[in-house]
């Protein structure tokens, strides 16, 4: 008996122990935030421009309703404040749920913010926010506002965040003059000795108004869209100058970041003759002091295949191929 009771008296306490569903919160009630941009006003105050998913016209595609009406699968909430938090507290107002940032994958900074105040005042309030992820990738506007990204409508992706970060993505896999990276990256670059970092540009290619209306998307090729376009160089926090092109490449590539890139090798007399596909690489980077002068030595070890050749090469012989 005195067993049963201490067994009974055992479960009682457990039971009080047990978590409950006290933090619920329902689905209903909640805004996805997919992205956010951030851009500095003429009366320095921060603007921010939020894309909330619609997740009924996402599920089902661009919807027709009656009277033959089309709904984006995002919305737009744009609101402005002193600092990041009074904004997102002002967008809060204009919307019937909780704004919900455990899902926002992309953030954009305009390009005169980078410029004038950095993005140090927005790394701070994003890590002290427990709902916000430090995996979020960051991207620059390459002479454009982050309002202007965000609000762009794409094709093939519905989400547009979801079609910046792919591009990102697969231009590092193929390319190599940009490199994805996310808000932890960037911090760890700021706080770094040299306090530097690089950061993907993204350009709106089209007219903004364009770009933001159902009508662009229904075209076979689309008037307005988004394309990644060179690498931000930030010194403590603040936007310096932009690389592109061979330069841009030979950053990446330095930073061991290259996960695939084309190089044109000259050959026999005729110019940009083989085309060389890179599959992997090893970067390895070393400084030193010779006579008060820096020395830095960057040594890359490359593999890949041979994509096209306009010129005969006798790819047989060893040498060759050397």
């Amino acid at each position: 008996m005195k067993r049963k009771g201490a067994f009974l008296l055992l479960m009682m306490m457990i039971t009080v122990l047990l978590s409950s569903c006290w933090s619920k919160k329902e689905l209903t009630d909640l805004a996805f935030v997919s992205a956010m941009g951030v851009d500095k006003t003429k009366g320095g105050s921060y603007h921010l421009t939020l894309q909330i998913i619609n997740p009924g016209n996402v599920a089902g595609g661009i919807q027709g309703g009656g009277g033959g009406t089309q709904s984006p699968p995002v919305t737009i909430y744009s609101a402005s404040g002193d600092n990041i938090v009074e904004a997102s507290r002002r967008a809060s107002s204009r919307i019937s749920r909780r704004l919900y940032y455990a899902h926002a994958n992309l953030i954009v900074i305009g390009e005169r913010m980078a410029r004038e105040d950095g993005v140090n005042p927005l790394m701070d309030a994003l890590d002290r926010d427990p709902e916000f992820r430090n995996t979020s990738t960051m991207v620059i506007a390459n002479h454009s506002t982050a309002a202007d990204l965000v609000k762009a409508l794409t094709p093939v992706d519905k989400i547009p965040a979801n079609k910046v970060m792919k591009t990102l993505e697969f231009t590092q896999r193929k390319w190599g003059e940009t490199v994805k990276v996310s808000l932890q990256d960037v911090m760890n670059g700021l706080q770094s000795p040299g306090g530097e970092a690089v950061v993907s540009g993204f350009r709106l290619v089209g007219n903004p108004q364009k770009a933001q209306k159902l009508e662009n998307l229904q075209e076979s090729a689309p008037e307005a869209t988004l394309r990644a376009s060179g690498l931000a160089v930030l010194r403590k926090g603040k936007l310096i100058d932009w690389l592109y092109g061979g330069t841009a490449r030979g950053t990446v590539w330095i930073l061991d970041e290259i996960q695939g890139a084309d190089i044109n090798i000259d050959w026999d007399g005729k110019k940009e003759a083989i085309a060389y596909q890179t599959v992997r690489q090893k970067t390895s980077v070393s400084a030193q002091v010779k006579n008060g002068q820096p020395h830095i030595s960057v040594h890359a070890r490359v593999e890949g295949d041979i994509g096209e050749m306009e010129v005969p090469v006798d790819i047989t012989n060893p040498k060759v191929i050397t």
